[in-house]
């Protein structure tokens, strides 16, 4: 009697949304039922059939056909009685078509639900956006708000400038006590808004930047979620040019420290403080690549500023940047180190070759020069001397100093040329006045009086007489001591003494001196900027 009342029961709920839902459902329940009749044999079925009838049914019933009565259930479709087994499950399956036909009578329509609760929570002369929320607990004390980022990329960071361009998602999460709402038993997590006049929001600015623009493509990227308990998270993807001063002074062994500052504008820190949000208020995206830096790490700080208005809150958060040296190593030191070495083989020329060494010297000192000054226009002009301004200002001192060494060399063959001149006439005069002296002597001793006698002459020469002088000469010479060798003079020795080989001792020594001092300038410079740049880490 149960399993008949129930499909009846289903059979009369025919309402205008379950038409469809119930038919099936009966359509479901007729086969099922017949499907467990046919499992039965006939023999069952006429033996249960004539039992119940005896048992239950009067003599009067049994001959002549009942009557319904008005209030009476009508059978339309008359069921076999069935085993104990085959209607416990025919009971559960008729069970779970009921409940799935309530459930989708009963189910709701969200979205109709947020409608009126937005216009339940912002309704006209409900909410007032001009007025910032409570404190912590309700209190009158300052709204928190809580900060975190997320960097998305860092497009450029200009030296001239000082500055650097970030594309960032911002977030900031606050309470506000009057956007509370019932989230339907846990179904309406959030409500979701795009337009930020429709509630209070904090008045947020950053102070060291230069340009800004939000991004509008498809739609404008800002949203606002609404939470149950009245907590609101602001969402914006935006893009900033910020301020960053920097020290060039180990340019380009340098790190950089660049800071995005965060601050209230009019609401001091008895009204609005903000916080950095607890776990990791920083993210930045992974693969992070910059042209000429390498973001090392990042610090998160409180930077609180007091004026004549009052203390305003502020938060900051420093990017260290460190530059890469390989591509100022390839691109500066070694060309600089190459045009260097080039100016030094004008030390192996022949003095004579005056054309060839002009050119060599003129070359690389007017490359040099163009060098330095495309170093220069890449970087801001400051007060200070920058590690690059010594490297190149030392190679440029170098170049020229080739370039005087030549014109050294050149003064000193062309002087030594007209002394040894000079010293060939001298000598060639004196040789003259030796032989005419000599011959003067002979003709005297030849000469005879008339007497037949020898005119004797004095062997005694006087002071003045060049064959004396060099006699004397002579014998001082190999009068002096032997001196200990020197290993300079003795390879200086192998050189001519004579004036006009002064320049090819000028070539020679520089050949030595200008390597040995730039490579001393070089182990000076890398060992004093690479160790104040691990002071500065």
């Amino acid at each position: 009697m149960c399993q008949c009342e129930c499909v009846s029961h289903i059979s009369r709920r025919k309402t205008s949304s379950s038409s469809s839902s119930s038919g099936k459902a009966r359509s479901q329940a007729g086969k099922f039922v017949n499907q467990v009749g046919r499992a039965e044999t006939p023999k069952e079925q006429r033996s249960s059939s004539d039992a119940s009838r005896r048992s239950h049914r009067p003599p009067q019933e049994a001959a002549t056909p009942h009557a319904p009565s008005p209030g009476s259930r009508t059978h339309h479709t008359p069921i076999p009685n069935m085993g104990s087994g085959h209607y416990f499950w025919a009971i559960l399956y008729f069970a779970s078509l009921c409940s799935a036909s309530l459930a989708n009578n009963a189910k709701i329509n969200f979205r109709e639900k947020e409608k009126k609760v937005l216009d339940q929570i912002l309704g006209a002369g409900k909410y007032d956006a001009r007025i910032r929320p409570s404190g912590i607990n309700g209190t009158d004390g300052p709204a928190i708000v809580r900060i975190n980022l997320f960097v998305r990329s860092i497009m450029t960071i200009s030296d001239i400038k000082m500055e650097y361009s970030v594309q960032l998602t911002f977030r900031e999460q606050w309470t506000d006590e009057r956007l509370k709402f019932d989230d339907i038993q846990g179904r309406l997590k959030y409500l979701t808004l795009t337009e930020a006049n429709r509630v209070w929001m904090p008045d947020l600015f950053f102070s060291n930047e230069k340009e800004g623009h939000f991004h509008n493509i498809i739609m404008p990227n800002v949203y606002i979620r609404i939470f149950p308990n009245g907590s609101v998270l602001y969402s914006i993807r935006i893009s900033l040019t910020l301020a960053c001063p920097m020290n060039l002074k180990l340019y380009p062994l340098d790190r950089q420290i660049c800071s995005l500052r965060m601050a209230s504008y009019g609401w001091t820190t008895n009204d609005l403080v903000f916080l950095w949000k607890e776990g990791d208020p920083v993210q930045v995206v992974k693969n992070l690549h910059l042209p000429r830096f390498t973001l090392e790490k990042f610090l998160t700080d409180y930077c609180n500023s007091k004026t004549n208005t009052g203390e305003y809150s502020c938060l900051k958060v420093d990017l260290l940047f460190k530059r890469e040296f390989s591509y100022y190593l390839i691109q500066i030191y070694i060309p600089c180190c190459m045009l260097v070495i080039v100016s030094w083989v004008s030390f192996w020329l022949d003095q004579g070759a005056v054309p060839a060494r002009v050119s060599l010297g003129v070359t690389t000192l007017l490359t040099m020069a163009t060098q330095t000054s495309g170093i220069n226009a890449s970087l801001p002009p400051v007060s200070y001397t920058k590690a690059i301004d010594v490297w190149t200002g030392v190679c440029l001192t170098f170049v020229f100093g080739a370039l005087l060494e030549f014109a050294l060399v050149n003064y000193a063959s062309r002087s030594g040329s007209n002394k040894a001149n000079m010293h060939k006439e001298n000598m060639k005069k004196k040789r003259r006045d030796l032989e005419q002296a000599s011959l003067d002597a002979a003709s005297d001793l030849l000469d005879t009086d008339s007497n037949a006698t020898f005119a004797m002459k004095p062997l005694v020469r006087h002071p003045g007489d060049p064959l004396a002088l060099e006699k004397r000469l002579q014998c001082e010479v190999h009068m002096q001591a032997p001196k200990r060798p020197n290993c300079c003079k003795t390879w200086l020795s192998k050189f001519p003494t004579r004036q006009c080989s002064r320049s090819k001792r000028i070539d020679v020594i520089s050949r030595i001196t200008f390597p040995l001092v730039f490579a001393l300038f070089n182990l000076v410079y890398w060992s004093t900027y690479l160790f104040r740049e691990e002071e500065d880490e």
